[in-house]
């Protein structure tokens, strides 16, 4: 058997590939590659495989673990459909990934395995039971809990960005009304920024404008300079955040939620408004931690490393 696992990840846009020798904590190799503008399954594995290859020369790797941006059937290593990238609908990735690299393969889930990563090597480390969020360009979860991933009866546990927490709000990709990702997302939350400007462009005040379209980026960088146009969006943000963490925290009772993503770098008020309206929505007798995660981008590589197995 060889000494090295191999770790990849497919991403919406960013493909990633790592190698660790069997006892250690530190990457022996670490590369990324780029989607092309319109990908399909079949370009993204061709360009996973070139990563994995490049990294691993003539060896063979002790184990593989996969992280995919889409739904997976754990069990036995098959995509069910990527919202980014067309053409993974049904795919035996751990049959091709095992015929390809000749070594036992495990695939899940991006936010189970970044759960999974922040529980090992992360912010979750001593803990038994926790919640993962990622809060991007979708919000999306995963569980440990009593030490070991639940990924629910078929594989979706986790999924509070499609909490309903206002009924009659804004409609969200999934075809429900008021989901937290729909009003604590990256994209959601530029999006309805611009359609107000649309209508007030004077609104924005200080601080926002520029080339190009509004993003969540900007406006999380105006409202920590004080806007208060870009502080209402940050505000709901954090608000959709909490009142879903408060809740999955009064049904499950995890030790700690764990928060990643590009949303999440938006400052301590942010952060002091996520908190207080968790445990405002929480009961009292239930007690918890929100922190931020420690692993940021490689999350679902070190999960990936943990899922094998050998760690």
């Amino acid at each position: 058997m060889g000494t090295m696992i191999l770790a990849l990840d497919f991403g919406g846009t960013k493909l990633s590939a790592a190698l660790l020798a069997r006892g250690s904590t530190t990457w022996q190799d670490h590369r990324r590659a780029f989607s092309p503008p319109h990908p399909d399954a079949a370009q993204d594995l061709h360009t996973i495989i070139a990563l994995a290859r490049a990294l691993l020369g003539h060896e063979k790797p002790a184990a593989i673990g996969v992280s995919f941006g889409g739904p997976v059937d754990y069990q036995t290593g098959t995509v069910r459909l990527s919202h980014h990238v067309p053409g993974w609908e049904n795919l035996p990735l751990k049959t091709i990934l095992e015929t390809e690299f000749d070594a036992p393969t495990h695939v899940d889930n991006d936010a189970n395995v970044a759960a999974l990563g922040e529980s090992r090597f992360g912010a979750g480390r001593g803990f038994s039971s926790m919640g993962y969020l990622t809060v991007s360009t979708g919000v999306g979860g995963g569980w440990i809990l009593n030490g070991q991933p639940w990924r629910g009866a078929n594989g979706m546990a986790g999924e509070i960005g499609h909490i309903t927490i206002d009924p009659n709000g804004p409609l969200c990709l999934c075809g429900k009304r008021g989901c937290v990702e729909r009003l604590a997302s990256g994209p959601y939350l530029a999006a309805d920024a611009r359609e107000e400007l649309l209508h007030s462009p004077l609104a924005a005040g200080e601080g926002l404008g520029g080339e190009g379209p509004l993003t969540a980026k900007q406006l999380a960088e105006a409202a920590a300079q004080g806007n208060a146009f870009a502080w209402k969006y940050l505000q709901r943000s954090a608000w959709a955040l909490g009142v879903g963490i408060g809740n999955a925290a009064n049904l499950l009772n995890p030790e700690r939620f764990v928060l990643g993503g590009g949303v999440t770098k938006s400052g301590e008020r942010y952060w002091a408004e996520i908190r207080r309206v968790a445990r405002e929505t929480a009961l009292p007798e239930v007690l918890f931690e929100v922190v931020p995660a420690e692993l940021g981008d490689d999350a679902p590589l070190w999960g990936a490393v943990a899922l094998t197995g050998l760690v």
